[in-house]
């Protein structure tokens, strides 16, 4: 049996900031900016919770895959900033598309989770004999941003990605690769937040993301190389096999790096 992305959607709330937008009321440019990341604008949902985005989403998704909430027997959520601890994200979307038989849960992997659900849901579907997973990949960063610091508030928005998987007979995932890196040393954290508020630095500055800039992009150039030549061994092919290498897109120097190597 193999597993195969049958279907796709993605939603990103209509308020746009640009980087000039934030020069107004930060120490930036929109040349500071675009020369460091790469980043032109970003989208915010004013109004809105993370549900409706991952709402949203699934909903292109399914109609891309031409499949019903009743067909969906897995969802997975990949989160950092879900509307409430308790029901999970994929708990709330499962009441919304009607899909009343799946399982539905929520994992915390940032960055990477979107990855890490893929993985978690080929092999479920493998071993449980499910026939469809909608994988979602969410975040409404704009709740924990600082919006005084630079270094990080240039780089965060919201917006929800989604995948139908379904088993086939041929194609299919190839492989996978994953890894995680203790941060003992607090490189990437959000120690406290109020899930269902935005975040308020007078408040609290542990409630907003703190990030220590030149550490995360060393290590992201270099696992963002390796999880490529690691995958790629484990699907026998070469670079020279690939068409497409879509990375994650925080930074386009780390993109650019991970390109030349």
């Amino acid at each position: 049996m193999t597993i195969n992305i049958v279907g796709t959607g993605s939603h990103v709330p209509e308020t746009i900031v640009t980087n000039d937008d934030l020069a107004k009321f930060i120490d930036t440019s929109d040349e500071w900016i675009r020369e460091r990341t790469g980043i032109l604008e970003r989208r915010i949902a004013q109004g809105n919770c993370l549900l409706d985005l991952v709402t949203q989403a699934s909903q292109k998704a399914m109609l891309d895959a031409g499949v019903t909430g009743e067909e969906i027997d897995l969802i997975i959520v990949a989160s950092i900033t879900g509307d409430t601890l308790v029901p999970s994200t994929a708990g709330a979307l499962q009441a919304k598309i009607g899909a009343n038989k799946a399982i539905a849960f929520d994992i915390n992997a940032a960055c990477s989770g979107f990855i890490y659900a893929i993985a978690i849901a080929s092999n479920m579907m493998q071993n449980s004999g499910l026939k469809k997973a909608l994988i979602i990949g969410a975040e409404q960063l704009s709740k924990i941003t600082n919006w005084e610091d630079r270094s990080t508030c240039v780089l965060f928005g919201d917006a929800a990605g989604a995948a139908v998987l379904s088993s086939g007979d041929e194609g299919g995932i190839l492989a996978y690769a994953l890894k995680n890196q203790p941060d003992t040393d607090g490189v990437l954290t959000c120690k406290g937040l109020s899930n269902q508020y935005p975040a308020c630095k007078e408040e609290n500055n542990q409630m907003t993301l703190q990030m220590q800039g030149p550490n995360v992009f060393r290590f992201a150039t270099m696992v963002m190389v390796e999880m490529i030549l690691k995958v790629l061994a484990e699907a026998n092919l070469t670079a020279d096999d690939i068409a497409w290498i879509v990375p994650h897109q925080a930074n386009k120097r780390i993109i650019d790096y991970a390109a030349k190597k």
